[in-house]
């Protein structure tokens, strides 16, 4: 019991990080190609709306009444899993499919909505056009989510942590061979999210047709399981990604800012969504089924246990990693995409929104470990109260922020929305822990709080040592490539051996980090 946990969290967690390596090319090889400008603001517009309700849908709402339903059904027996599955399949598909036709044909008022900065005609089209192609990306994702939820139950957790390789792929494909084709060359993009979609799900299918658990789609007949899921799915829907709609938030008043704002957003999302994806989801990942079954069983004793382990393990990640971000904010988008289109300028107003992101990325993962600790109890509502707050909290620093940057005449007012987002996840995270304490569901063992003081002592050290050694931003712009990459591997060496060298020399030991027993 001890050790499985643990192993399976570390498959997820390294297929996780070859398709997040894939995807920091992928986005590597957008800014090299297109830059950071109005064409690529109106693609992450286009991606972002399916990319949200994806997350809302899929990854959010969906996994989370889905698994735990799902679980107490197994354990009524196979027939009945199985039923649900098939009547699960055929009410998603039929509801994605009204959901697609009408984004498609929505899509102008959509961008007027997501993007309401974007004053040029030109840029409105080309984001709507994008859009169309973009949004039937929603129905094959959503599906897979589905797959890869029945795989994850059946406790195969490598392929679904594995499928979005394919969209960095295909985004790659995209930007190198089909954009000089076109005549309107950022359009490629757009039509690289499609084929991404339909291609993780077929890659799926095989896997799901050996692990028996390939569905039936139904149409017709009611399922009490299938009524279940949606009615915890309706307030799972805001509660489990009130982080994407803070963040979706941030996108629609940066596009009335400077222009490239929107880009320099999304690429310091993407570096910190590395270390929430490596260790927030892929934990999450794992605890949930077992939490659901644990819930099922009436374990509260193990229940607690599991959520300790989460956060020892979340910690022990969270805190360097948000330590490591500020301190090579620069440096690492000065390595990996301040390339042609991407200048220097460029690198300096993403590394401001990184750094401020970077800041949140404790209460990020949080978030998604402790969020399983409500639904695996069917309670989707204290999450949705919950959210609502942090959201309206988001949205008050946003514009506060905002306004202080621009009367202070200070640069970069897009780094406050990201500070707003990291602020406000603090405030969800805390929430979502003090509701599980009131209720006795989960309290902090004294093994927690001892390894946390020693994790912070650690990364604090960490940091020190990388801001006396990191080089100034000029010199990253005169190496050429070779020379960026060793010195950033080099101080991340650093980074790394000094944290867990002073962690060890403080006590800890890898027992600490495994479940402990009754």
């Amino acid at each position: 019991m001890s050790k499985k946990p643990l192993k399976s969290t570390l498959v997820v967690g390294a297929l996780t990080f070859i398709s997040r390596i894939f995807g920091y090319i992928r986005d590597a090889v957008i800014f090299i190609v297109f830059g950071a400008n109005a064409g690529t603001d109106a693609f992450f517009v286009a991606f972002r709306i399916p990319n949200f309700l994806r997350r809302l849908f899929a990854e959010g709402a969906f996994s989370q009444a889905f698994v735990p339903v799902m679980t107490a059904q197994l354990h009524s027996g196979e027939t009945e899993f199985k039923r649900l599955i098939d009547h699960m399949s055929g009410v998603l598909a039929l509801i994605l499919l009204a959901v697609t036709a009408l984004g498609i044909i929505a899509s102008p008022l959509l961008i007027l909505l997501f993007a309401p900065g974007f004053d040029d005609p030109q840029q409105q089209v080309l984001a709507s056009d994008m859009l169309k192609i973009t949004f039937p990306y929603l129905f094959f994702i959503s599906l897979t989510a589905l797959s890869g939820s029945i795989l994850n139950i059946r406790q195969r957790f490598a392929v679904p942590a594995l499928t979005p390789v394919l969209l960095n792929l295909s985004l790659i494909g995209a930007a190198i061979w089909l954009a000089p084709k076109m005549q309107n060359p950022v359009m490629a993009l757009a039509w690289g999210v499609l084929i991404a979609g339909i291609a993780q799900l077929i890659f799926q299918i095989p896997f799901l047709i050996q692990a028996k658990g390939l569905p039936k789609v139904r149409l017709s007949g009611a399922n009490e399981g299938v009524k279940r899921v949606f009615t915890l799915m309706l307030p799972a829907i805001f509660g489990s990604s009130i982080v994407q709609i803070n963040l979706l938030v941030d996108t629609i008043i940066a596009s009335f800012l400077a222009e490239g704002s929107i880009s320099w957003l999304y690429i310091s999302d993407r570096f910190v969504e590395l270390p929430l994806a490596l260790f927030g989801i892929a934990t999450a990942t794992v605890i949930l089924p077992m939490l659901s079954k644990q819930h099922v069983a009436q374990e509260r004793q193990k229940f607690s246990h599991t959520m300790n382990w989460a956060m020892r393990l979340s910690l022990v990640i969270a805190i360097p990693a948000m330590m490591g971000l500020v301190a090579l904010a620069t440096p690492i988008l000065a390595t990996l995409v301040q390339y042609r289109e991407f200048t220097l300028a460029d690198t300096h107003m993403a590394g401001l929104s990184l750094m401020a992101y970077a800041l949140g990325l404790p209460a990020f993962i949080f978030i998604k470990i402790l969020a399983p600790a409500f639904y695996s109890r069917q309670d989707t509502k204290t999450p949705v109260k919950i959210g609502v707050i942090a959201m309206l909290v988001n949205i008050a620093l946003n514009l506060l922020f905002v306004w202080l940057f621009i009367e202070l005449d200070l640069e970069g007012s897009h780094a406050g929305l990201a500070l707003a987002t990291s602020l406000a996840a603090y405030v969800n995270a805390s929430l979502l822990y003090i509701l599980l304490n009131r209720a006795k569901v989960i309290q902090f063992m004294q093994s927690t709080f001892a390894l946390a003081s020693k994790v912070f002592i650690s990364a604090m050290l960490m940091y020190y040592l990388l801001d006396k050694f990191t080089p100034e931003l000029a010199a990253w712009s005169v190496w050429d490539v070779s020379t960026r990459a060793k010195v950033l591997l080099a101080l991340i060496s650093l980074g790394a051996a000094s944290y867990a060298g002073i962690l060890w020399l403080l006590g800890t030991k890898p027992a600490d980090l495994k479940l402990e027993a009754d």
